[in-house]
């Protein structure tokens, strides 16, 4: 009996080493707020020569709204922010009777506001390790959650001392090494929220988002290891004018002492959330009598392609019309702190009515068709593509395998 468990033990040893030496890597590389022309606005020289190299996207389709939270984690999990939970940066959860809020460290940490199951998970449940300088869910408090190796979110760490620590990573021994990492840069977002995607300043970020790609790769290639290179963004970015006309001020179309009646806001969106369900109709009557340049939907009248029902959506949902901006200050106070006529960025309008909220998608490696385009597609589909290169078998997930198999090397 002994003997036949140690056979047993050792066969399964030597065939987890040999699935690890056989199963390529992948590192999910993150541009926030890249949008899908700024390769081409910019003649950005390594993304041009990924695109002969590899394959690439028209663009990339993010979940609504179009905010960093939720398509960071439905990029990771393959699930629409209104089925992993995410469903905008800043939400409330009406079970909890709390605010989520992503500059919140406990909220941001806690694995009750996370469902699905990330790709670091997926990959533990194969027997491969996982790293992640930074991602959305990456940091959880339970340590199972958890990529094998992480950092806990901080802008002011170096972008070259993230790229510096991948290739560290791939540098372990096999049985240390991560098969899957993530690397996550806050620029371009940054630059085209402060001002605007048609600034020089944004062009100037994705020249060196573009540099910074270029290190990247040459590094990864002098591992010499079967290493694809996975690049999305988040979301894209629409310019928008700092003139009292672009704002939408919350307290001049809702009574925001009514502690009754809880609001989420992401500019782009308000979540209003209504505590006595009797109230619901009053207050999507005076809102809607006062509708200029937003839409208003209670929840049952969410577009089927949000995928949006839920509780943390909102009782109602008002969405700024493009070009518009909700505020929850006064108005004096606000358009005393603009400088009018500069331009400024946002992004969460609907991706499907517009086209600047999308973002991009390349990828070059042993498992990629070099010099393919395919069209542009929603991001939940990057989830089951990796797990294929990985080899890893998806839970019930929104993504499809078939979406991305035509640029897929078996």
């Amino acid at each position: 009996m002994a003997r036949t468990l140690l056979i047993f033990i050792w066969l399964f040893v030597a065939w987890s080493v040999g699935y690890c030496q056989h199963t390529p890597y992948v590192i999910l590389v993150s541009f926030d707020g890249f949008r899908h022309d700024y390769v081409e606005q910019t003649d950005a020289p390594n993304f041009k020569a990924l695109m002969k190299k590899g394959a690439y996207a028209e663009a990339l389709i993010p979940s609504f709204p179009s905010k960093t939270f939720p398509n960071h984690y439905s990029i990771i999990t393959g699930l629409y922010p209104g089925n992993h939970g995410l469903v905008d940066n800043n939400f409330y959860d009406p079970k909890r009777n709390e605010l989520y809020e992503m500059k919140n460290r406990q909220r941001a940490t806690d694995p009750y506001y996370f469902g699905g199951t990330p790709l670091w998970q997926l990959a533990r449940r194969k027997g491969l390790k996982s790293a992640s300088f930074f991602w959305v869910g990456s940091e959880l408090s339970q340590p199972d959650l958890r990529p094998d190796y992480y950092f806990p979110y901080d802008e002011s760490i170096p972008d070259s001392q993230r790229i510096q620590q991948v290739v560290q990573w791939l540098m372990l021994s096999e049985s240390e090494r991560p098969h899957f990492i993530t690397l996550y840069f806050s620029s371009p977002d940054d630059e085209g929220h402060s001002f605007g995607p048609s600034s020089n300043e944004l062009k100037k970020a994705v020249l060196r988002c573009d540099s910074l790609l270029g290190i990247l790769l040459d590094k990864v290639q002098k591992t010499q290891l079967p290493v694809n290179v996975i690049v999305v963004s988040d979301h894209g970015m629409l310019e928008l004018k700092e003139q009292p006309e672009t704002y939408i001020f919350l307290e001049e179309i809702l009574n925001r002492t009514d502690t009754s009646v809880q609001v989420a806001n992401g500019g782009t969106q308000a979540h209003v959330y209504i505590k006595n369900p009797s109230r619901i109709d009053s207050v999507y009557s005076s809102l809607k009598a006062k509708a200029k340049n937003y839409s208003l939907y209670r929840r049952e009248e969410f577009p089927k392609r949000w995928h949006y029902n839920t509780a943390r959506a909102g009782d109602l949902l008002i969405t700024a019309h493009p070009g518009f901006y909700l505020i929850d200050k006064e108005r004096k106070k606000w358009l005393a702190e603009i400088q009018p006529g500069s331009a400024f960025g946002a992004h969460g309008y609907d991706p499907a009515m517009t086209k600047n909220m999308r973002g991009i998608f390349y990828a070059v490696g042993p498992n990629i068709k070099p010099g393919k385009k395919v069209s542009a597609f929603e991001n939940i589909h990057i989830y089951p593509f990796i797990a294929s290169i990985l080899g890893l078998t998806t839970p019930a997930i929104d993504g499809d395998p078939k979406v991305l198999e035509s640029i897929l090397v078996r």
